[in-house]
């Protein structure tokens, strides 16, 4: 049996190859679903922002992209359905408010 290392992250309690492979995919996984996280709360960010300074046509565009990322983020499950429509919800509700006034 080959023990394998990695140097990611040396605390595990890995014995067997299947373990260590299941350690190795969660590792990337994290990392994987890490990015998607900080690309929605970046998209967020950028949308209220242009709320916030009156920029309407920019929220609209990217109120597109992100509904596409929130969507896609909710079909592989990083997050959940509910909050995907949660985030839809407020952030059409947002620019609609904003554009009524």
């Amino acid at each position: 049996m080959v023990l394998l290392t990695f140097p990611e992250d040396t605390n595990y309690v890995a014995s067997h190859a299947s373990a260590l492979k299941a350690h190795k995919q969660s590792l990337k996984n994290r990392e994987h679903n890490r990015q998607f996280r900080a690309r929605l709360r970046n998209a967020l960010k950028s949308i209220r922002a242009a709320i916030s300074g009156n920029d309407l046509p920019a929220a609209r565009s990217a109120l597109k992209d992100t509904i596409s990322l929130i969507d896609r983020m909710a079909s592989k499950g990083i997050i959940h359905r509910n909050a995907a429509g949660r985030y839809k919800s407020r952030l059409t509700t947002r620019i609609a408010k904003s554009k009524a006034a």
